[in-house]
C-alpha cells in the first residue's frame, strides 16, 4: 500500500498525459486555432480578465505538466491575448507551476529510490547527486536560460538528481523569464500584424537573432557557476 501511495503522483501524471493526448487537445496548439477562436477569446479576456488570466495560467501549467508540444504557441498566445508584460508574467507563473508538478511527481515516486541506491553504494552516483544539490540553482538556471534545452528533460533530471525544491523552483522561475518575455512580445506583435490583415512569419521564433542572445546568456551563467564551484573547491580566491 505504501508503495502504491509513493507512486500515486507519477501514476496520476501519466494518466493525465494519456487522457490529454487521447482527447486530441493538442490540435488546438497552433496559430490557426488561435486565429479561428480569436473573437471569442478576446471577448472573454475583455469581459472577464481575472478569470481569463487564471484560466490561461491553469492551461499553461497543465500543458507543461503533461509536456505537451506547442509551449511556444501558448507563450505567443499569452502575448497575443494579454500583451507582452501581462502575458509574460502569466506564462512564467503557469510554466513554473507545471514544472513543479512534474518535479514533485517524479521526485516522490523515483527520487527516494535513487537516493537510497546512492547512499548504499557510496560511489559515483552519490557524488553526482551531491554535486547537483550543491550547485542545483546555477545548473538549472543555465539550462532554463537556453531555450533549446528540452523543458521536460530538465524537470525529470532535476527530480531524479534530488535537487532542492526551492532552488529548482527559483531557477525555473527566473531562468525562463528572458525567453518568455521575448516570445510574449513576438506574440503581441503577431496580434498587431493580424489586426492589419498581414501574415506573420513564425520563422522569427527560431531565428539566430532570437536564439543566440539567449544561448549566450545561458553560457555566461554556466561560466559563472563553474567559476564559483572551482573557487569553493580550492578554498581560495581565483
Amino acid at each position: 500500500m505504501a508503495r502504491l501511495k509513493r507512486f500515486a503522483p507519477l501514476l496520476i501524471l501519466l494518466a493525465v498525459i494519456a487522457a490529454v493526448f487521447a482527447s486530441g487537445a493538442t490540435r488546438y496548439l497552433n496559430l490557426e486555432a488561435l486565429q479561428a477562436n480569436e473573437a471569442a477569446l478576446r471577448a472573454f479576456v475583455g469581459q472577464q480578465l481575472p478569470l481569463a488570466l487564471l484560466t490561461f495560467i491553469l492551461v499553461y501549467a497543465l500543458a507543461t505538466a503533461v509536456s505537451l508540444p506547442g509551449a511556444v504557441i501558448l507563450t505567443l498566445a499569452g502575448g497575443y491575448l494579454f500583451g507582452t508584460w501581462v502575458g509574460g508574467v502569466a506564462t512564467v507563473v503557469g510554466a513554473t507551476t507545471g514544472a513543479i508538478l512534474v518535479f514533485y511527481a517524479v521526485k516522490t515516486s523515483l527520487g527516494q529510490a535513487l537516493r537510497d541506491r546512492a547512499e548504499a553504494s557510496g560511489g559515483r552516483l552519490k557524488s553526482v547527486i551531491d554535486g547537483v544539490q550543491a550547485g542545483a540553482f546555477g545548473y538549472i538556471l543555465t539550462l532554463r536560460l537556453i531555450p533549446l534545452a528540452p523543458f521536460w528533460l530538465v524537470n525529470v533530471a532535476a527530480a531524479l538528481a534530488h535537487a532542492p525544491l526551492r532552488a529548482y523552483a527559483l531557477a525555473t522561475f527566473f531562468g525562463i523569464m528572458p525567453a518568455t518575455f521575448i516570445y510574449s512580445g513576438i506574440g503581441a506583435g503577431i496580434g498587431e500584424l493580424l489586426a492589419r490583415g498581414e501574415t506573420p512569419d513564425l520563422g522569427v521564433i527560431f531565428s539566430p537573432a532570437v536564439l543566440l542572445p539567449l544561448i549566450a546568456l545561458g553560457l555566461l551563467t554556466l561560466a559563472t557557476t563553474v567559476y564559483q564551484r572551482a573557487r569553493a573547491k580550492s578554498g581560495k580566491s581565483l
